[in-house]
């Protein structure tokens, strides 16, 4: 029905900016969320936004080393885009950004963050907190393997290891030993046990204040904040007290906030003008990876919630939920869905 549709959008689908705001690479930025951030969803992100980095799931050294999959794959049209590496060892990390560096990947980022049994079981993430020599040793490793970015993503503390001083001393290690300039801080501690990761990132309390400190006492580095963000009025006030801000889970159940973004915060044009014309755009990569045994629901479930709340945005989630996973589905199953809300959208 639509195997000739232009598909040049495919190997360049967002022309540069021009006229962005210079600043960090993190100025804004989508987390990694594992089982979320996949390549599909990074590529409808990017079709919203230019400017914003993207992160991949947290893909384990493991994993990269022994899996049998291509855990860095990733289409050339998500850059700026960097990989988040979970590990402990210096060598494995050091390799894997290596392979990264290969790819072409733009930065690599070291998981502190996750609290998960899972995680700890595996000696990476949050737990690492307790361990600054050793995340200070992973770092140099990578440092002195690559020539892009190693970056580190953590937490303010964790169990009753959460006072300032254990924080400070934690980036003053790794910064020194390890020279990572650049970290994403989670304003939040981390329970490590007790507590589901789920609940780790709704039970400990918010304190903005000591990551905004954190700036203040480490000027030279490249601080952003991450941690119940919701708008692109409270990143930007964010904004006026460190150098980035990262928005996880309601980017995701909301990706038209990303259609903000570029002239919001980077004062540039956006590539996408309304969330109609985000899906349209989307067309010939979903054909592209039908043709290659994707399965429809793989890439429809990262736009269930582009239309919230816009009239006819039910119809649209319950006409994808129902049929893209369904054998033999394709491009008409999205189109189908886009004619129950595309009227009432336009006519807003």
């Amino acid at each position: 029905m639509h195997q000739n549709r232009e598909t040049q959008n495919l190997s360049q689908p967002n022309e540069l900016s021009e006229n962005p705001v210079k600043s960090s690479p993190h100025r804004f930025s989508v987390a990694p969320m594992l089982d979320w951030t996949d390549r599909h969803c990074r590529y409808f992100h990017r079709l919203l936004t230019r400017q914003t980095l993207l992160y991949t799931e947290m893909v384990t050294t493991g994993a990269i080393i022994h899996g049998k999959g291509d855990y860095l794959a990733y289409s050339e049209q998500e850059h700026p885009i960097a990989l988040q590496l979970g590990g402990h060892d210096p060598l494995a990390l050091a390799y894997c950004a290596k392979l990264a560096e290969q790819r072409g990947y733009d930065e690599i980022n070291l998981n502190i963050g996750c609290p998960s049994d899972r995680v700890q079981n595996g000696r990476f993430g949050a737990c690492l907190m307790a361990e600054a020599d050793l995340v200070a040793d992973c770092i140099s490793a990578m440092h002195d393997a690559v020539s892009i970015p190693v970056t580190v993503k953590t937490r303010i503390g964790i169990d009753q290891q959460d006072s300032y001083a254990f924080l400070c001393e934690f980036v003053q290690k790794i910064a020194d030993k390890g020279e990572c300039r650049s970290l994403i801080i989670h304003a939040r501690k981390a329970w490590l046990s007790g507590l589901s990761p789920k609940k780790n990132r709704e039970v400990p309390p918010l304190d903005y204040a000591r990551v905004y400190q954190l700036k203040r006492d480490f000027p030279t580095l490249t601080i952003a904040i991450n941690g119940g963000v919701k708008t692109l009025a409270e990143a930007a006030d964010h904004l006026q007290h460190v150098d980035g801000v990262m928005m996880g889970r309601e980017v995701y159940q909301n990706p038209a906030i990303l259609t903000q973004v570029d002239p919001e915060l980077f004062h540039s044009q956006p590539p996408i003008v309304d969330n109609v014309s985000a899906i349209e755009a989307l067309y010939p990569y979903i054909e592209q990876e039908l043709s290659q045994g994707t399965r429809l629901s793989n890439i429809t479930r990262h736009i269930l919630g582009i239309f919230q709340g816009i009239p006819g945005a039910r119809q649209w989630r319950r006409h994808l939920s129902e049929n893209a996973y369904k054998s033999g589905a394709n491009i008409m199953v999205v189109e189908q869905a886009l004619s129950l809300v595309k009227d009432r959208f336009e006519s807003n």
